[in-house]
């Protein structure tokens, strides 16, 4: 089987998938815009060819190139796990006529308000919301939604361009913002409460895989607070009142979007009373480290998992949930390159064998703006079959350890 993969280097965490495909037996070929000298030696070994186009983001020209470089040759799958490029992988497929989403289902998945509008019709909770693409639009949305409401783009990822609006003057300083970057976005409903996430791999539309992990704090205050220490929990009994609800609605999603075989990445909010409320979700996996902490969780490899399932049709993982896994992302305090780390060591001691990465940027490093990357200065990872202790040692991995920059 020959697959073609989007940006196999870029983000890092491609490079996992491109690991699956080649280790159930699947030649892959690559496209993206980071020079072919410059791709990570983890990923050169699991590519039969490559080819470097001047802007991976450039639709018409990509699939321009691409096709007239695989010309005579046939494409089995097209994949990609970037946000940017899932419109892409879909024209290619409808082009080519390869199996796989179609561009009107993965425009489903892509665009906030048409997701929105489809499960509306199909009866679910989702926050009131309207299509917007300048201010007059705005300000109408605003009279009929009321504050608090967020701002976000149409076709956005994470928590890029996104904002909580909560006046009139909050309301001015976000508009200013989006309109230099955004033509058109979603004005909905501020959803109070936990925000959480709803992960499968599905095949046929059935999840064989299903992770639900909690954010701590939620990411648009996580975006807007410098000195916090974000944190992903994955929860290991997705079974208690607190989280079934939110799987009972990700599946109903999953069917009125007619999803069929991959992952998906799905978040939701659970409202004080303990309401199920749908926020968005994607066609791909989730990023920053999700798959990993999902592996964590089951003692598993769910990027082979995914490689099997959209290839050849059967899904051979164990999903069994073993444990809870908290992922705690680090900033650093101060700007220039990161001069020391305080606390790690102690911390490593206090948990031991239940810390299963360490990753934090070491001195000397350049300190990464923590407003554009949710990863910043590195992240630790740590795992429990208790929730209280896992809680306990990512809250220790939060306050008692500190990088320094100056």
């Amino acid at each position: 089987m020959r697959v073609l993969f989007l940006s196999p280097g870029y983000p890092a965490e491609m490079i996992g998938f491109v690991r699956g495909l080649a280790e159930v037996g699947v030649g892959v070929w690559g496209v993206g815009d980071t020079p072919r000298e410059n791709l990570s030696d983890r990923v050169k070994p699991y590519l039969v060819d490559y080819l470097t186009v001047p802007r991976i983001l450039d639709e018409g020209d990509v699939m321009e190139r691409v096709s007239n470089w695989l010309r005579g040759m046939h494409v089995d799958r097209v994949f990609t796990h970037w946000e940017p490029l899932v419109m892409l992988a879909a024209r290619l497929r409808e082009r080519w006529g390869t199996p796989g989403m179609s561009v009107d289902t993965a425009r489903r998945f892509r665009d906030k308000e048409l997701m929105k509008e489809r499960l509306r019709e199909a009866g679910l909770r989702v926050p009131r919301s309207r299509r917007v693409r300048n201010a007059a639009e705005v300000h109408a949305a605003v009279e009929e939604i009321g504050y608090p409401l967020v701002l976000k783009p149409i076709a956005g990822a994470g928590c890029a361009n996104t904002y909580a609006v909560r006046s009139a003057q909050e309301l001015d300083t976000a508009l200013s913002r989006l309109g230099n970057n955004v033509s058109e976005a979603s004005c909905e409903e501020y959803i109070e409460g936990e925000e959480l996430t709803y992960d499968t791999i599905c095949m046929r539309g059935e999840p064989k895989m299903e992770n639900v992990s909690v954010y701590l704090p939620k990411p648009l205050e996580a975006s807007t607070v410098e000195w916090l220490s974000p944190m992903s929990v994955s929860i290991r009994d997705l079974s208690q009142p607190r989280v079934s609800p939110g799987v009972t609605l990700g599946r109903a999603v999953l069917g009125a979007l007619g999803m069929d075989d991959g992952f998906t990445h799905m978040e939701w909010y659970r409202t004080p009373s303990g309401e199920a409320v749908f926020g968005e979700i994607a066609c791909r996996a989730g990023g920053a480290g999700l798959v990993d902490q999902m592996n964590y969780t089951c003692d598993a490899d769910f990027y082979r998992e995914w490689a099997r399932v959209t290839c050849w049709g059967h899904f051979e993982g164990d999903a069994t949930r073993k444990y809870n896994v908290a992922m705690v992302f680090k900033r650093a305090r101060g700007w220039g390159n990161i001069t020391r780390i305080e606390g790690l060591g102690a911390w490593l001691h206090e948990c031991g064998h239940w810390v299963v990465e360490e990753r934090l940027s070491r001195p000397g490093t350049p300190r990464r703006d923590w407003r554009q990357t949710q990863r910043a200065d590195g992240h630790l990872m740590v795992r429990h079959p208790d929730w209280d202790e896992v809680i306990r040692m990512a809250n220790l991995a939060a306050t008692q350890i500190q990088i320094h920059a100056q």
